[in-house]
């Protein structure tokens, strides 16, 4: 009786590559056991800096003036822009020539903010790497607790922004930020899972959220929002001020402002025979839009001025930031960096303008079946209005849901404060922004998968410590570089392609700009 050897079993496809993954894994390791050694034994236990080429003192402040520049270019290149935009609507073709009228600080009132924002950046910047290679010498070690740390303390930079309200938006805004970092983060980690977090739509559910809550604040509660943002909104719809205000006392019961709602109506071109009334019931259709009769061509034209008002604006927030941050890329492909500047602009114009036209007309059905006005209209109709973002790609709905949020927050935060619900401490933003920051940087550094792409790409632009031709150090040894390759290797072909991309057609969505 012969003894048979069983049939070798049939490897899967991926063994191979699972074997070669285990065993760069297990030299990384010998690799990196051997220059903590290599450390000990020269004396040094804490982690090296990475600039060895030059002294901490010099990194810092070589990254504090190169991020300023690059943020104070930044704001000026969108100004520029802008401003051309603007000569160019006004048939002014020669002035674009004329570098007085182009960037005249008599109407291009830029400078100041400029030099804010690129302290911000730059301080920022600046002082994180002067406390990394601080807390590495003293602590001698390097731990999350350095990252934290850092960030906490230089987040101080925020106070280069004069105004409290700003603070408090980009310390709203981060704080978004980081509430998502720390959901990925336990959701990767099976610790935490929201119900409905996998739906498809769970961003556009986000943003129909915050929108309904800003909307129904610019209507009602508009000293909660920010001025700027309050301007913003009332330049791109198309139902002036007293008629907004008319509104407001209707649905408090307070009377109406005749004499002011009187003096818009005369200055419109529209019927002259309006019935005033102190106390009305609701704002009909008439005073609304006084221009015309129909509400249906009220609303195609309120969604075509919209249009024709903000794409110069969207068109200078995607074009000048790709040019400043991915140079070299523009360089080589100019005409498809403009290509794709234009697409982008036009594809955010048409969701803008669908949400001013959406929201109009709501506002117009409810006056033709209800005959008393109440508060809770408006958020609703902000909500319906939001569902526009699906003309947006999948990758722009979460960014643009995570920026209106922290103004729906801001609002929110307002009002509790005016109803003596929470204290009103001076300075909390300046606070709460150093935390954030601080729990930014930890995620940045030790788990980037759980920050969105933009978010990240963005970041560790402006840290970056070299802006162009980065050189590796010249005391970079072997097994340095034979890391940095598995590292090479180790990362799938598309994944710095797609992040690329998804970088590249974000846009920068910065403060609504004065003066222009």
């Amino acid at each position: 009786m012969s003894n048979s050897s069983p049939p070798p079993q049939q490897q899967p496809a991926d063994a191979p590559e699972r074997r070669l993954r285990e065993a760069e894994e297990r030299l990384r390791e010998a690799i990196e056991d051997l220059q903590m050694r290599q450390r000990r034994a020269k004396g040094g236990l804490h982690h090296p800096c990475d600039h060895a080429d030059e002294s901490c003192v010099a990194n810092a402040v070589g990254n504090l003036c190169q991020t300023f520049l690059l943020s104070y270019g930044i704001r000026v290149g969108i100004g520029i822009l802008l401003r051309a935009f603007k000569l160019a609507r006004l048939k002014s073709y020669s002035s674009l020539l004329d570098l007085k009228q182009l960037v005249s600080e008599k109407d291009l009132i830029v400078r100041e903010e400029a030099c804010r924002i690129g302290l911000l950046f730059g301080g920022f910047t600046g002082s994180y790497h002067a406390l990394r290679c601080l807390l590495r010498k003293w602590r001698k070690k390097e731990t999350p607790i350095n990252a934290i740390l850092a960030g906490s303390v230089a987040g101080l930079s925020i106070l280069a922004l004069d105004e409290s309200g700003r603070r408090r938006t980009l310390a709203l805004y981060l704080l978004a930020r980081l509430a998502q970092c720390a959901y990925n983060s336990a959701k990767s980690k099976n610790q935490f899972h929201l119900w409905g977090s996998h739906w498809s739509h769970g961003d556009t559910l986000l943003f129909a959220i915050a929108c309904a809550q800003v909307m129904y604040a610019f209507i009602m509660r508009p000293e909660s929002l920010p001025k700027s943002y309050q301007d913003f909104i009332q330049k791109t719809g198309p139902v002036a001020k007293p008629v907004y205000k008319a509104v407001r006392d209707c649905c408090r019961g307070s009377p109406v402002d005749v004499a002011s709602l009187s003096a818009y109506l005369s200055t419109t071109k529209g019927p002259s025979t309006v019935k005033l009334e102190e106390f009305p019931t609701i704002i009909p259709c008439s005073m609304i839009h006084p221009g015309t009769n129909s509400c249906l061509l009220h609303n195609a034209n309120a969604a075509s001025a919209t249009f024709r008002k903000t794409f110069p604006l969207y068109f200078s927030l995607t074009f000048v930031p790709f040019v400043v941050l991915r140079l070299q890329k523009f360089m080589d492909a100019p005409v498809r960096t403009c290509w794709r500047a234009v697409i982008g602009a036009a594809r955010s114009t048409s969701f803008l303008s669908a949400f001013v036209g959406i929201f109009q007309g709501v506002i117009c059905s409810h006056r033709k079946v209800a005959l008393k006005d109440h508060k809770l209209v408006y958020w609703v109709a902000g909500g319906i209005a939001a569902l526009s973002v699906l003309l947006e790609k999948k990758a722009r709905r979460g960014e643009l849901a995570l920026y209106v949020l922290p103004r729906a927050g801001e609002s929110l935060w307002y009002i509790l404060v005016n109803r003596r619900l929470l204290p009103d401490i001076k300075n909390a933003e300046v606070a709460l922004f150093c935390a954030c920051m601080g729990g930014i940087m930890y995620y940045l550094e030790h788990e980037p998968d759980t920050m969105a792409p933009f978010l990240r790409g963005l970041i560790r632009r402006f840290l970056a410590s070299k802006i162009s031709n980065p050189s590796v150090s010249s005391n970079r040894n072997a097994s340095y570089t034979y890391l940095q390759t598995l590292d090479a290797i180790k990362q799938p072909k598309g994944q710095d392609n797609s992040d690329t991309e998804n970088s590249a057609q974000e846009k920068y969505n910065l403060e609504s700009i004065p003066g222009l």
